[in-house]
């Protein structure tokens, strides 16, 4: 069983998602205790898809999160850098013409600058081994005016639930792993990056930093999980981002 470790080096991730990529979406429902519908819905609002535009999903798995945001009538790229995941997502989207899957490098993305409407990217975040570098590319290949929305794992700001999560990381999502997962092991390393990640304030500041205004997240299921999001503003508005914007936005579902 392959299982990453906090070098998150490309080879070792795309294999770990290779190996759990059939049955993904059943596992991330049992570990999420069933959140995990709540928190792509939320993303897809965020996001505001309309027909007709074109939206980067990036670390897409198996397109699930795409399949959400083409209901409208978007046209989708699910990009993800496992070839596994990419695979079991063409035979579950199979027919459906608005959603287009391509394995994708996160850090050198295979497109134009400034193609995409909107960039999204849910819980992947983490599992790049240079996050910023990433961004950096989502911003490169994003609209001027374009949105970019980040829904990811983050730092419960209350004490006690800080405290209860990281004894369900530590006890309880490895017990549910061994009976959901393919490769529980993976689970560990999951458990893992999460522990590692930066709170919401870091990665506001990551994605100003990287050239995107009107920056916010809010937090959902008591900040176990942050949505994040921007613009990228127009060449004539970029000094926009020299005075940081308040780091709350209304999403349409409940915290």
């Amino acid at each position: 069983m392959s299982k990453a470790d906090l070098s998150k080096q490309p080879a070792q991730v795309s294999a770990m998602f290779d190996d759990v990529s059939t049955h993904y979406d059943r596992t991330n429902n049992v570990l999420s205790v069933g959140n995990a519908l709540l928190w792509r819905v939320a993303t897809t609002n965020a996001v505001g898809p309309k027909p007709g535009e074109r939206i980067l999903d990036l670390a897409a798995g198996t397109g699930t999160s795409s399949a959400s945001l083409a209901k409208t009538g978007a046209h989708v790229v699910a990009a993800d850098f496992s070839p596994g995941m990419i695979e079991v997502g063409k035979r579950q989207q199979a027919g459906n013409q608005n959603v287009e899957f391509v394995v994708a490098d996160g850090m050198n993305l295979p497109f134009e600058n400034d193609e995409f409407d909107a960039v999204t990217i849910s819980f992947g975040l983490r599992n790049i081994v240079e996050p910023k570098v990433a961004l950096a590319e989502l911003f490169r290949v994003t609209k001027p005016g374009g949105r970019i929305v980040i829904c990811e794992f983050s730092t419960p700001p209350i004490a006690p639930i800080r405290i209860g999560y990281s004894a369900y990381l530590q006890r309880v999502m490895p017990a549910l792993a061994k009976l959901a997962s393919s490769n529980p092991a993976a689970y560990l390393y999951l458990a893992d990056s999460i522990k590692d990640w930066p709170n919401q304030s870091t990665l506001s500041k990551w994605l100003r930093e990287t050239g995107f205004a009107n920056v916010g997240y809010r937090n959902l299921t008591a900040g176990i999980v942050a949505l994040h999001r921007g613009t990228k503003p127009h060449p004539a508005t970029v000094s926009a981002t020299a005075s940081p914007p308040p780091e709350s936005f209304d999403a349409d579902v409940t915290q």
